[in-house]
């Protein structure tokens, strides 16, 4: 089952349990019916709470929502029903961004969501400044708990949530904002398009409105030579780099088949002022 790495340790139980949970989920059209089955027995429910987890699975409630939790870049990512799942190609962005965050780096998390992104990028380069940001107070309550004291989570609009005292110094930015268009929400998957925010997955007419203005005003915010990194899709990578040269960053698109990622790199233009 994609992203689901970790260990499941199988309860006494779990032989005659996984069968039946197995073909439950498998009937409902679960495509993983036995991992994530073995992912229910793990969390060793009393049973009736077993039953309520797997009836909310065959009525389509993302695993991540029942369980409590996703596993992204390695570790245990808290999510509450109705945040946003981070998806696996997002540790292509994080691998990408960890190579700019540098000991000492002011980094932006921007549309943060669960705090995936900064969780994963903090076990990479731990000696950061780091601010988070998003709009759904659920989703913040969540990065919080993800980040801890490490790193300052901040709810409102965009840059608007930032302390304005770090405009001008940030070395890094990275963004995974709403790129699916309007029109094409009603075809996604019901574990998305019922389950999750749709300001987390909505992202205007061309899937580009709030890529556009983070991209905008990047510029005010980042150290000469600081960077951008905006995850985008392959079909919307070209209108996304030209957004990218219109505010005035030099760009570039970086892209991983193995799971369908696409993350565009800017750079403001300058020397670095740090040393």
């Amino acid at each position: 089952m994609p992203g689901w790495d970790v260990p499941i340790p199988m309860p006494a139980r779990a032989s005659v349990e996984l069968d039946k949970i197995t073909t439950r989920l498998r009937q409902a059209g679960c495509v993983f019916a036995e991992d994530e089955a073995r992912l229910l027995l793990a969390a060793d429910a009393a049973p009736r709470e077993l039953d309520l987890m797997v009836e909310r699975r065959v009525a389509g409630e993302p695993l991540e929502h029942i369980l409590g939790w996703a596993e992204f870049c390695g570790l245990k990512i808290i999510v509450e029903p109705g945040v946003f799942v981070p998806r696996r190609r997002t540790e292509f962005l994080v691998e990408q961004a960890a190579t700019f965050a540098r000991p000492g780096a002011v980094v932006i998390d921007l549309c943060c969501g669960s705090g995936a992104i900064s969780a994963a990028l903090l076990v990479r380069a731990s000696e950061i400044e780091l601010y988070a940001a998003d709009f759904d107070p659920v989703a913040v309550r969540c990065a919080r708990r993800n980040i801890g004291a490490r790193g300052q989570v901040c709810q409102g609009d965009l840059y608007e949530a930032l302390p304005a005292g770090i405009a001008g110094r940030v070395d890094l930015v990275v963004c995974n904002a709403p790129y699916v268009p309007t029109e094409a929400i009603a075809f996604m998957p019901g574990e998305a398009r019922l389950h999750e925010p749709r300001m987390a997955l909505d992202g205007g007419p061309d899937g580009l409105d709030v890529q556009r203005r983070v991209i905008a005003e990047a510029p005010g915010w980042l150290v000469e030579s600081g960077h951008l990194l905006i995850e985008t899709s392959r079909k919307q990578a070209r209108s996304t780099a030209a957004t990218f040269e219109r505010a005035g960053l030099l760009v570039t698109l970086s892209r991983c088949d193995d799971v369908d990622a696409t993350v565009a790199i800017g750079r403001k233009p300058g020397p670095s002022l740090r040393p």
